[in-house]
């Protein structure tokens, strides 16, 4: 039921936060999107080397909206940390600004079990290949685990590490592993997104851009010459 929760509050907040503009990035460290308890974690909101007027927020299970510093460990406005992780610190982060600009989301999901997937915690561009690895709390040596996408099993990994090599769209989804001796991991949603694309600028673009120089100049331009011709006039008419 909680692990229900927490995936329809991801979706419902990367749906309300999809569409605004990304001027800042948010970023974390530990890089992944899954903690065991008591772990520390950082959070920061970057903007070419500057963090000014941005405010990192955050929706949990507990609260909705929260900035660092309202029932969470204190910080500055725009970065935070969280020295002793605890379950209701999962949620959805993220960046805004006073102007409404809001940047990039970050999933995080912090379990009691044993297990975790470490996962990619910001998206990955299509072609890209992602390592998944399954993690225990207990044992530091590699130990075999299967992978699911979206309650499906894909295989099982003698090493718990796979690779899926040239992503796209189609391998977004609601990914977890499992080890049989310890158990198995809460779901992570992962983001595949395309390259960035660049457009000529087109025709009717190049004539607003004119049109606007155009304006520009008889508006700056006219006042001035017609106050000159004007003091040209009376200055003749005067000396006649």
């Amino acid at each position: 039921m909680e692990q229900t929760s927490l995936q329809w509050l991801i979706c419902l907040t990367t749906s309300l936060l999809c569409c605004t503009t990304d001027q800042a990035r948010l970023t974390v460290s530990p890089s992944r999107s899954q903690l065991f308890v008591a772990e520390f974690l950082s959070l920061r909101c970057e903007e070419d080397n500057n963090s000014a007027g941005w405010t990192l927020r955050r929706n949990t299970t507990k609260r909705q909206m929260t900035q660092c510093g309202v029932d969470w460990e204190g910080g500055a406005d725009s970065s935070c940390n969280i020295s002793l992780t605890a379950k209701w610190d999962s949620g959805v982060y993220w960046c805004d600004s006073r102007e409404g600009a809001t940047s990039n989301t970050i999933n995080i999901t912090v379990t009691g079990g044993l297990v975790i997937l470490q996962s990619p915690v910001l998206p990955v561009m299509e072609g890209h290949d992602i390592i998944l690895r399954c993690k225990t709390k207990t044992t530091p040596s590699h130990l075999p685990a299967g992978f699911y996408k979206d309650g499906s099993l894909i295989r099982t990994e003698p090493t718990g590490q796979m690779i899926i090599h040239h992503v796209s769209k189609s391998d977004e989804g609601f990914y977890r592993c499992n080890i049989s001796s310890h158990g198995e991991s809460p779901p992570s949603w992962i983001t595949v997104t395309g390259p960035p694309t660049t457009t000529a600028p087109s025709a009717t673009s190049s004539l607003l851009q004119f049109e606007l120089r155009l304006v520009f100049h008889l508006l700056v331009f006219c006042p001035y010459f017609i106050s000159t011709h004007g003091v040209f006039v009376s200055t003749q008419t005067h000396r006649k």
